[in-house]
């Protein structure tokens, strides 16, 4: 089943004098910022919320990379901004899980160094993509969950919550009207379309990836996860490889979908190998998403980055939030 697809030429000169990605050298680029708000079928009196609130995390972005920030800094002001947008499952306003709770898993990633910070099951912050940077700067370690995870950002100066604040009445009505259907054993198309083989709801999953000045590559994934998920569930989004991953010499990419075959495959690092095999993001981003479908059948959605400057973004979803800023300005839509 063949992905929709996007891709922008590269505007670093060097790509069109075969740029080897083995060959990591430091030099002055042209930024580049891609964000996606998630792949599913988003309802229609949603449309304009996620193209705004993809729009506003482009700004975020770009206001740190076009004065020389790093793509670190860039992905996590754009992610931040998704999570706080109510639209998004994310933050406030993700899907609930099976008790009525947002639990929330982030990633984030540094493509020079290779070091990554991931937070997952956590129900008192607002913000995880900031507390996994804190793992990924005050941490040896990679990985922190559930209340381990919200003591370290706490102790990291980032304050804890009440889970409720997080809780939308619109979350709760959906819940009530998955659990309903699935009583019923009546078929949830809201993801796919057209699948009966995915969990009920959406999988509005938020990411980013971006270039900055200096040719760092990173990325950044976070998610509330699957509708009516049992409490304790992690999907791919905040595991490195799955739905997000770094790394200067091949690509930046995040994911969003459904999250267990995309763990199964290791779909994220599937595809930055690809383009460091030589393959173009372009052609690589609706590949992997074919590669998705033929497997698992899967369904979902991808934003990849290459070290030259070159973007690829797939989806086999009715819609996948996305918006685009290079130096010639924002592009954003809701169906490629």
């Amino acid at each position: 089943m063949p992905g929709r697809t996007a891709s922008h030429p590269a505007r670093n000169p060097r790509a069109a004098k075969g740029y080897n990605p083995l060959v990591v050298t430091p030099m002055t680029r042209f930024p580049v910022l891609l964000v996606h708000g998630g792949a599913w079928d988003i309802p229609a009196d949603l449309l304009d919320a996620h193209e705004q609130g993809v729009f506003n995390s482009l700004q975020a972005g770009w206001n740190i990379l076009e004065k020389g920030g790093s793509s670190l800094d860039a992905v996590q002001a754009a992610v931040t901004v998704l999570e706080d947008h109510p639209a998004f499952d994310a933050g406030r306003g993700s899907f609930l899980t099976r008790d009525g709770r947002v639990q929330l898993d982030a990633l984030i990633m540094d493509g020079a160094t290779l070091r990554a910070g991931g937070v997952a099951c956590v129900e008192r912050l607002r913000n995880p993509i900031q507390a996994a940077r804190l793992v990924l700067d005050e941490s040896p370690h990679v990985y922190f969950v559930g209340e381990g995870a919200e003591e370290f950002a706490q102790t990291h100066g980032v304050p804890l919550i009440d889970n409720a604040e997080l809780v939308l009445d619109r979350e709760r009505r959906r819940l009530a009207e998955a659990q309903a259907r699935e009583t019923s054993g009546a078929p949830d198309r809201t993801f796919s379309g057209h699948s009966e083989h995915e969990p009920p709801g959406g999988h509005d999953t938020v990411g980013a990836v971006a270039i900055d000045l200096h040719g760092g590559l990173a990325a950044a994934t976070s998610t509330g996860g699957t509708l009516n998920k049992d409490p304790g569930r992690v999907g791919d989004s905040s595991l490195i490889g799955c739905g997000c991953y770094a790394d200067n010499a091949s690509a930046a990419v995040s994911l969003t979908g459904w999250g267990e075959p995309i763990m199964k495959l290791v779909l994220g690092k599937w595809a930055t190998d690809r383009v460091l095999g030589g393959s173009s993001p372009e052609q690589v981003a609706p590949d992997a998403i074919a590669y998705l479908f033929r497997r698992l059948g899967g369904h979902g959605g991808i934003i990849l980055l290459a070290p030259d400057g070159r973007y690829g973004l797939a989806h086999n979803t009715p819609r996948m939030a996305w918006g685009v800023h290079t130096t010639d300005g924002p592009r954003t839509g809701t169906k490629l």
